[in-house]
């Protein structure tokens, strides 16, 4: 199989582990909780896949779009922040479900957003280019956000260590690593042939996350679906309205086609895989509901994209006149 129809055929890949896994958690509990060890290494191994396919190097070229970073920014740093606080206010009463939500809706793809775009008919190149504008900062807004949307009588205290600590390994370790690469890959026949080994491992690497997360993880949510209840009309209400922000944006900042299917994309996709380690790192009281919360968005998610991979183009965000676009915008 070329690395090409990997790409292609990623989806199904990717639902196919979802149900072996589900299959495999419910069926054995007790063995696949076992593959909790392997959530963050395998994140952090996805996460330089990934980053290797980003040009960091050529990260001015993507800034150059003005209007395209702009409605980025503006959709997922401001109006998905408001609508994410409209949609959890009656959590209030249900601290570990309430941070795990915030956890997980607060925080804009990073990964497989890029993926799901270019399925979509969108700008992929650009959703590359603004991946690490998005990484740092939803580090940096992230302790904000939630300092400002967690009341003072939900009982819920962050510590910042736990936070810190996780990303360190799942993104920092990761993007040094992808950066001095990146580096050394003119200069190094030997990095390069391991570069252009590691690009065919996005798939493979999304595949075996998703593999350790549901397994592990896919017990717990069932044996917690009562208590997870109030979560579900709340994703589903972001997957129908957070797309609908993205091409509002898009129309206001009057994007090309492509590029606001980029935006609705990256609206729409959270950063689940990312922070279930942050969820997992919270005081034992709230983690495991936390973490349940996490992964019932990843599985309400993954439903979604299917749907929008077909209705972005075809609805929400149809083809115009304009044939293509220069990256620069």
């Amino acid at each position: 199989m070329t690395r090409d129809a990997l790409e292609q055929n990623q989806v199904p890949i990717y639902f196919v582990a979802v149900i072996v896994a589900a299959i495999g958690g419910l069926l054995a509990p007790n063995t696949a909780q076992g593959l909790s060890v392997l959530v963050t290494p395998t994140i952090a191994v996805l996460m330089y896949a990934m980053f290797l396919q980003i040009p960091f190097l050529n990260l001015k070229d993507g800034m150059r779009n003005k209007p395209f970073m702009a409605a980025l920014l503006v959709a997922n740093f401001v109006l998905i922040p408001l609508l994410v606080w409209g949609l959890t206010r009656f959590l209030d009463g249900h601290p570990a479900i309430l941070i795990g939500v915030l956890l997980v809706l607060l925080t804009p793809c990073i990964d497989y957003v890029v993926v799901f775009t270019h399925i979509g008919r969108g700008d992929s190149r650009l959703i590359l280019s603004a991946t690490p504008i998005l990484l740092l900062l939803q580090l940096a807004l992230l302790p904000l956000y939630l300092g400002l949307m967690l009341s003072d009588t939900s009982g819920v205290v962050v510590s910042i260590g736990p936070f810190v600590e996780a990303f360190l390994a799942l993104t920092m370790a990761p993007l040094i690593l992808a950066l001095l690469t990146e580096a050394l890959v003119k200069r190094s026949a030997a990095v390069k042939t391991w570069a252009d080994a590691w690009a065919w491992l996005p798939v493979p690497a999304m595949a075996a996350v998703l593999i350790a997360v549901v397994g592990s993880q896919i017990a717990p949510v069932v044996n917690e679906i009562g208590r997870l209840a109030p979560v579900l009309p709340i994703y589903i209400a972001f997957a129908f309205l957070a797309p609908v922000i993205g091409a509002l944006v898009s129309k206001v900042c009057k994007l090309p086609v492509r590029s606001a299917r980029a935006v609705i994309f990256s609206s729409s996709t959270r950063n689940s895989l990312v922070v279930l380690p942050l969820a997992l790192a919270l005081p034992e009281q709230l983690r495991g509901l936390a973490a349940a919360a996490v992964i019932t968005q990843t599985l309400v998610e993954l439903v979604a994209e299917l749907v929008y991979v077909r209705a972005v183009p075809a609805f929400l965000c149809r083809d115009r006149a304009e044939t293509s676009e220069p990256l620069n915008g």
